[in-house]
């Protein structure tokens, strides 16, 4: 079987990580990004954990402790954030991989996980990744960089347009 290795962001890490990234032209992705992940990683507001594939960068994936979305924040619910796995890396397992790591670090300080899940096509296989992992919709509709949209609201839909979404660890 193929070797999947998963660890904490370190110093190394950022440059190439963003090289990985801009390779394939995704914006956002920037050194500085992974720069301020490992600044948080080191405050412990957040933990950021990467996969390796037989050795190579293959994806990454982060878990806010206090997360920017209200109803989970004052719930306690920590948030997995910015799950990213390199496309010739994906249908390995990986993200299935990191999500275990992300729970069990996760279960340490709550019984429930939370996540937000883009609500465009490109997000359709988490969406069932995340189904299949018993993942549900939180009840409270969708949110836009946190904040939950009233009914009647316009929205752009893009990254930031999410359905917030938790599961029950134990």
């Amino acid at each position: 079987m193929p070797r999947i290795e998963i660890r904490p962001l370190t110093a190394a890490d950022p440059v190439p990580i963003a090289q990985a990234f801009s390779a394939l032209g995704w914006p956002g992705k920037t050194v500085d990004q992974y720069r301020r992940y490992l600044d948080d990683q080191t405050a412990k507001t957040r933990a950021v954990l990467v996969s390796l594939f037989e050795g190579r960068f293959a994806g990454y994936l982060t878990v806010r402790w206090s997360s920017d979305y209200t109803p989970f924040r004052a719930a306690g619910i920590p948030e997995v954030v910015d799950l990213n796995v390199l496309p010739q890396f994906r249908r390995r397992r990986i993200a299935s991989t990191l999500m275990d790591a992300a729970e069990d670090l996760t279960v340490s300080r709550s019984d429930t996980a939370g996540i937000g899940v883009g609500l465009n096509a490109d997000y359709a296989a988490a969406h069932l990744m995340y189904l299949r992992r018993g993942y549900l919709p939180d009840g409270r509709g969708v949110a836009y960089r946190g904040i939950t949209v009233q009914p009647g609201a316009p929205v752009k839909v893009d990254d930031d347009l999410a359905l917030m979404m938790t599961r029950r660890l134990r």
